[in-house]
C-alpha cells in the first residue's frame, strides 16, 4: 500500500493515482473506512453504484449518521484525497481493492453467495494481476477460500484477504482507531499486505486464517444476539410473574462484576445480528439451536408486547404512537428495524398508528414528536433515543421494555 501523508493539495486524487479503492465506499461500512484511510494519508477511490450518495459525500455532507466523521470528510476533500466513481470499470488498477459487499440471506434465511460472485465478476476485468482484493463485510464460511480458487480458475493472480468489519453502527471512526482489526489472507503475501494496511489505521492487527476470521465475525454477532435473547427471555418470565424486570436486573448487576455485561431488554434488530446468526445456522445445517431460539425470542418480543397490550387496552379504539423507527438509538438507519414490525402488526389492531423519529429522514410517514404525543392515546418506545428521556408525554401511557424511561405512566 502506498501511503502518502504529505499529500500535495495541488495534486488531486484520480482513478490512476489512487492508493486504495473501496467498493461500496459510500455505504455504512465503507464511509468510516474511507475516511480513516484518507486521514492516514492514503488517496482513496470511493467506488459505489449509488450516484446520489456519492454526490452527497462529494458536496461535503454525510448521507448517514457517522459520529466524528464530518471533520474527516472536510479534511479529505480539502486535501483532495478522494475520488468518486460509480462503475466497476472505474476502480483503480493499483493498490488494494476493498469490497464492502457481504453475503445476504434469501427469504428462507439461507446465504446467497452469488451476490459476492457477481461483484467479483464485475471487478475482475478492471483489476491488475498482483492486486490485493479484501473482503470486508460478513461472508459465509469458506467464501474467502472459494474466491481465491475461483480467481485461480479464471487464470488471474489476485491476492485475496478477508478482514471483517466489526464496528458499531454510527461509531465506526472511533472504533477503527481503538479496536484491533482481524486480518486474514489466502497467501502469505495477501496476509502481509492486508496487515500493513489495517495497522496504518488501527492500534493492532490480529492475524488468523480466512475461515477463522469468517467464523470470528459470525460468532461475535451471534453471541451478541444470543445475549439479547437471554435478557429478553428473562424480561418475559419476570413480566409473567407480575414483576418489574428492571428492578431485578439492577439487583443482579449492582456491584456484581460477573453480571455487568448482561444487556437490558429491548428490540434486538439491525442488518447484521439476525442475518449473521442465521448464516451460522445455515452453515451448521440448521443444528444451531441457540441461534434459532434467539431469533424466536428476539423477533417474537414485538408480538408478546402486543399480546399484552391487547389484554390491557381496547386497541381498536386507540391511536398508538411509535417512538423511534431506527433500528438502534442515536442513528438514522432503519434497516431490519423491529419498529416496522410493530407498525405492520398494529395496523390490523389499532384505530390508527403514528410514527416519529428524530434522526430518520427516509420515511415520509414520520411526524414530529409533539404531534405524535398530542394525537396518541398510547405510545410504545421502540428505539431509546436520548431525546425521549426527558420528553413530556402529557400523562399518557408509554410502553417501555428497555427500562429507559421513568414516571408513573410508564408501562413495563
Amino acid at each position: 500500500m502506498n501511503v502518502r501523508p504529505d499529500l500535495s493539495a495541488t495534486e488531486p486524487t484520480t482513478v490512476d493515482n489512487a492508493d486504495i479503492t473501496v467498493v461500496g465506499g459510500a455505504g455504512h461500512v465503507g464511509i468510516p473506512l474511507v475516511l480513516a484511510l484518507a486521514a492516514a494519508g492514503s488517496r482513496v477511490n470511493v467506488n459505489d453504484l449509488n450516484k446520489e450518495t456519492l454526490a452527497v459525500l462529494k458536496s461535503g455532507r454525510l448521507p448517514y449518521i457517522e459520529y466524528d466523521a464530518a471533520d474527516l470528510l472536510t479534511q479529505a476533500l480539502a486535501g483532495k484525497r478522494l475520488v468518486f466513481t460509480d462503475h466497476p470499470s472505474q476502480i483503480s488498477r493499483r493498490g488494494p481493492v476493498i469490497v464492502t459487499i457481504g453475503t445476504p440471506v434469501d427469504e428462507f434465511l439461507n446465504p446467497v453467495r452469488r451476490v459476492v460472485q457477481g461483484c467479483i465478476d464485475s471487478l475482475l476485468p478492471h483489476m491488475a494481476d498482483g492486486q490485493l482484493l479484501i473482503l470486508r463485510s460478513t461472508v459465509f464460511p469458506g467464501t474467502t477460500d472459494w474466491v481465491h480458487h475461483y480467481l485461480k480458475e479464471q487464470g488471474r493472480d489476485i491476492r485475496v484477504a478477508f478482514c471483517p468489519e466489526r464496528v458499531v453502527q454510527g461509531y465506526g471512526i472511533k472504533e477503527l482507531r481503538e479496536m484491533p482489526q482481524i486480518v486474514s489472507g489466502t497467501t502469505p503475501e495477501a496476509e502481509r499486505e492486508a496487515r500493513a494496511l489495517f495497522e496504518s489505521i488501527s492500534p493492532e492487527a490480529v492475524v488468523v486464517s480466512p475461515m477463522e476470521a469468517e467464523f470470528a465475525k459470525l460468532f461475535n454477532n451471534a453471541y451478541r444476539y444470543i445475549e439479547f435473547a437471554a435478557t429478553n427471555e428473562f424480561y418475559l418470565i419476570a413480566r409473567s410473574a407480575g414483576l418489574d424486570y428492571q428492578r431485578i436486573l439492577n439487583a443482579m448487576k449492582h456491584n456484581y462484576p460477573r453480571a455487568r455485561n448482561i444487556p437490558r431488554p429491548g428490540y434486538a434488530a439491525g442488518p447484521c445480528l439476525v442475518k449473521d446468526t442465521m448464516q451460522l445456522a445455515a452453515y451448521a445445517r440448521n443444528q444451531f439451536g441457540l441461534g434459532h431460539a434467539a431469533m424466536l425470542i428476539n423477533e417474537g418480543l414485538v408480538l408478546h408486547v402486543l399480546d399484552d397490550l391487547q389484554k390491557r387496552y381496547d386497541l381498536s379504539a386507540m391511536t398508538v404512537g411509535l417512538l423511534g423507527m431506527a433500528f438502534k438509538a442515536e442513528v438514522d438507519d432503519t434497516r431490519a428495524s423491529l419498529s416496522y414490525k410493530f407498525k405492520n402488526a398494529l395496523r390490523s389492531q389499532a384505530r390508527r398508528v403514528l410514527t416519529t423519529d428524530p434522526f430518520v429522514t427516509t420515511d415520509p410517514d414520520l411526524r414530529s414528536l409533539e404531534d405524535v404525543i398530542a394525537q396518541s392515546d398510547l405510545m410504545i418506545l421502540c428505539t431509546p433515543h436520548l431525546r425521549y428521556k426527558d420528553a413530556d408525554f402529557a400523562g399518557k401511557p408509554v410502553v417501555d421494555v428497555w427500562g429507559f424511561l421513568q414516571g408513573p405512566n410508564i408501562v413495563r
